[in-house]
């Protein structure tokens, strides 16, 4: 397991730059209905059996920093984290545009809801709390989700405000709010036909009530609040049926949330940023033009 680092940080004339690799636990105060669940596991770059929380950083070359900060959420069914493809390899992309990013490791179907939702709330508020600290903007926070992932980021756009989000800790007066969202083949609703039965079972269990399906079925719960969102799919996608953007995309446009979306021909689920997909392999280009557009990659002043 990763040692944990607080405070390692190295001032610099334009804030503070943090390590690479540097780990933060959300929950130094204690995670909220902890239990004894046995030994986390790591391996191949999935982790499983988590029960501490944490945010590990990938940050932009010293001299690179823009001051947005990014929450990279792996996806795997909330049942794994499969934090190397869909955690460090996105976080080390976006740290090339000279974003600051944090790769969380969050927990899943042995806590079920609200956990997940409380861990990435949590992160979200830390982030704005420590701003300075991290040398970037408040107003700058995105969260970036794959498939349950991209579940965890939209619950994040949308529900930031739920009281089950909070815990009772100061931190909870902190926005939650994301300022945008990046959702990568993102499982969005919980209802049939469209569901993706295994993240539903894993978040809610074998026989969730109707309120909590429709809760957690985040087309549902879009308003004119949700950030502004760039969603990616592929029509080939066998795992998470594509009209979970569509939907998702559908309930922005209605809520005259800006959103950008691109359905994309080849690949099949978990394209992370493989070569040979044809122009599902450009898909960093069309989100770099997304960010740059909404002044996201404008160095901060």
């Amino acid at each position: 397991m990763k040692k944990i680092l607080l405070g390692l940080l190295l001032s610099v004339a334009a804030g503070v730059a943090l390590c690479a690799n540097t780990v933060i636990p959300l929950w130094p105060e204690g995670v909220p209905g902890a239990r004894n669940i046995g030994p986390e596991k790591f391996s191949n770059g999935v982790y499983s059996n988590v029960s501490q929380p944490t945010l590990t950083v990938v940050a932009p070359a010293v001299d690179r920093p823009n001051g947005t900060a990014v929450i990279v959420i792996p996806g795997g069914g909330y049942s794994v984290n499969v934090t190397g493809r869909e955690g460090d390899q996105y976080a080390s992309w976006l740290s090339t545009l000279g974003v600051t990013s944090f790769v969380l490791k969050y927990r899943m179907q042995e806590f079920g809801h609200p956990a997940p939702m409380q861990d990435v709330l949590r992160a979200v508020r830390m982030l704005r709390s420590r701003a300075a600290e991290f040398g970037i903007r408040p107003d700058r926070i995105g969260v970036m989700g794959s498939s349950a992932g991209g579940h965890l980021a939209a619950t994040a756009g949308t529900l930031f405000d739920n009281p089950q989000g909070r815990t009772g800790a100061a931190l909870d007066a902190v926005s939650a709010r994301p300022d945008f969202l990046m959702l990568m083949y993102p499982v969005i609703t919980m209802q049939d036909p469209y569901a993706h039965a295994g993240s539903r079972t894993a978040l809610l269990g074998p026989s969730p009530s109707p309120e909590l399906v429709t809760l957690m079925s985040l087309e549902k719960q879009v308003t004119a609040a949700t950030p502004p969102t760039l969603l990616i799919h592929t029509q080939a996608d066998q795992t998470v049926p594509v009209e979970n953007s569509i939907l998702f995309y559908e309930a922005l446009t209605k809520a005259h949330v800006p959103a950008e979306m691109y359905l994309l021909e080849h690949g099949g689920h978990g394209i992370g940023m493989r070569d040979g997909l044809g122009t599902s392999s450009l898909w960093p280009r069309r989100a770099e033009e997304w960010l740059r557009d909404r002044g996201l990659l404008t160095p901060a002043k």
